[in-house]
């Protein structure tokens, strides 16, 4: 009877343990699946935040562009046109035909630049508000005091010509000298500035078949002058050049203003601005003037 009693409680108390051991791995299996249902939702989460960061990249990276096409139209936008031509015969300014623009013009170059006082014109047309062209002869790029001043002087917006690289007559050297004295120069102008010279004028005015052929080849017009006289004697003198560049009868419409880098010049400069704007004379800016003959409106808003 005892054996009977001990093992009917021994049945109950393994049934009872079984029932426990069940109810227990049932209640690891539902925080697992609970586990892993967030485990989803995180994961769900960070998908669409990552698309919404994909998405919000996307937004970024087309307005960049959107910017980007901005400035393009604008740069595009700002491109001179050209108005202006220089004459056949290299000595005037013309406005080209078919364009309207003020034919009351005076076209200011300096030579020789920059020697000793070419940076001392700039700060003066500045302060003035007078555009010019410095024609720059390469000898005086070689220095990094003449480079410094060259990228000073174009950063302050004024156009660079070039004067060769000695300031030689080309009629008294070979072809090969000649190409040397144009295209050194070009060189220079262009590794300092960025930009290479769009306009040539030969020492003394003196240029050849050859030097006419190359410098059209290189995207560059001559230019000579229509009067000049800060070399001569005489007008080493501020008060008397500025009385004879603005009281020449030479003086008019379209005319090209030949001065050099020199103490006299520097100083006349002030008032031969002042003295050319009482005489209605519009102060031209280089930008305006074509620098070839192929150059087209096209071409310089490309």
């Amino acid at each position: 009877m005892k054996k009977i009693l001990f093992s009917t409680l021994l049945s109950s108390s393994l049934l009872l343990a079984a029932c426990s051991a069940e109810e227990s791995q049932g209640t690891i299996e539902i925080e697992d699946t609970e586990s892993t249902q967030q485990d989803s939702a995180d994961i769900e989460g960070s998908a669409e935040n990552t698309e919404d960061t994909e998405e919000s990249t996307e937004e970024t990276e087309g307005d960049a562009e959107d910017t980007t096409d901005e400035e393009s139209e604008d740069e595009v936008s700002e491109a001179p046109e050209r108005l202006y031509k220089v004459t056949d015969n290299l000595a005037y300014i013309s406005v080209i035909d078919g364009k309207e623009a003020n034919k009351n013009v005076a076209l200011l170059t300096y030579d020789d630049a920059p020697d000793k006082h070419a940076l001392e014109i700039a700060n003066i047309l500045v302060e003035k508000d007078a555009p010019a062209i410095f024609f720059v002869n390469g000898m005086y790029l070689e220095s990094d005091e003449g480079k410094e001043a060259l990228k000073e002087i174009y950063d302050m917006g004024f156009t660079i010509g070039n004067h060769t690289q000695t300031h030689a007559s080309l009629q008294s050297i070979s072809e090969e000298k000649q190409k040397e004295e144009i295209m050194r120069t070009s060189e220079l102008v262009e590794e300092i500035t960025g930009t290479p010279p769009r306009f040539f004028r030969a020492p003394f005015g003196q240029n050849t078949d050859y030097s006419k052929q190359l410098v059209k080849e290189e995207g560059m017009s001559l230019m000579n002058w229509t009067y000049g006289y800060d070399w001569e004697p005489e007008y080493q003198d501020a008060a008397a050049l500025t009385d004879i560049m603005l009281n020449t009868e030479l003086l008019v419409p379209g005319s090209n203003l030949l001065m050099h880098d020199r103490t006299w010049t520097t100083e006349a400069t002030p008032a031969i601005i002042d003295g050319l704007r009482e005489k209605d004379y519009e102060l031209l800016d280089p930008e305006l003037i074509q620098s070839v003959d192929s150059e087209s409106e096209e071409q310089v808003n490309e």
